[in-house]
């Protein structure tokens, strides 16, 4: 294999990773994939001589890297919202956001009922996502959970599950139970602490719980 060839492959593959990276919804992947993507053309331009393109990307390079970190070392705020069941807000809410939470839950229609709970996750003091359940005595069945997009970092879920128990405590609720909806939120409810059981995902509320039991 000739050196050129090799050069124009790592080149295609900067190329293929910096498109990939405007394609990300969350910022979180866009800067790092992007990253990467720069790092390969900076390889790629010092190999070919193209100096002027190998510094433009190291440049990329650290940009990319100085607000990961900010990202990384930002403290965000967290506060649950509770509204009623026949919001506004919430039905205004779930009306924009129809067709994402159509692919998350295929199945899910919007129906408020007087036995539901709905809750806001708000990150500085942002509704980045909002939970939908309805209780039946400890157990409360998950009929939503949805995270807006740019906010899918798995800090809202962990701030819901985890660092909020009391609030489900005091609510009676000491187990959550969800449908898959589709792969990538199935793959969420693992990432979450939900087991699979019976065809459905549970969740103990309490963190401790879980650990009791070996989950």
């Amino acid at each position: 294999m000739e050196a050129s060839f090799f050069y124009e492959l790592i080149g295609y593959a900067g190329s293929i990773l910096v498109a990939i990276s405007l394609m990300m919804k969350s910022l979180v992947r866009l800067r790092v994939i992007n990253l990467i993507g720069a790092l390969i053309f900076t390889v790629y331009g010092i190999l070919i001589g193209a100096y002027p393109v190998a510094f433009l990307n190291a440049l990329i390079i650290t940009v990319n890297a100085y607000y990961l970190v900010r990202m990384w070392r930002q403290k965000d705020y967290f506060k649950l919202m509770e509204v009623n069941y026949d919001s506004r807000y919430l039905k205004n809410f779930v009306d924009f956001y129809h067709k994402e939470i159509n692919e998350f839950f295929p199945s899910y229609l919007f129906k408020p009922q007087q036995d539901q709970l709905a809750v806001f996750v708000l990150r500085n003091m942002v509704p980045a996502g909002v939970l939908i359940v309805r209780q039946q005595g400890q157990q409360a069945d998950v009929f939503l959970d949805f995270v807006i997009p740019g906010y899918r970092d798995f800090r809202a879920g962990n701030f819901l599950f985890e660092e909020s128990a009391e609030y489900f405590r005091q609510k009676g609720i000491t187990r959550l139970v969800s449908e898959a909806g589709n792969p990538r939120h199935e793959s969420y409810l693992k990432r979450m602490g939900f087991q699979f059981e019976n065809n459905m995902y549970y969740r103990a509320v309490d963190s401790q719980i879980m650990q009791d039991k070996g989950l």
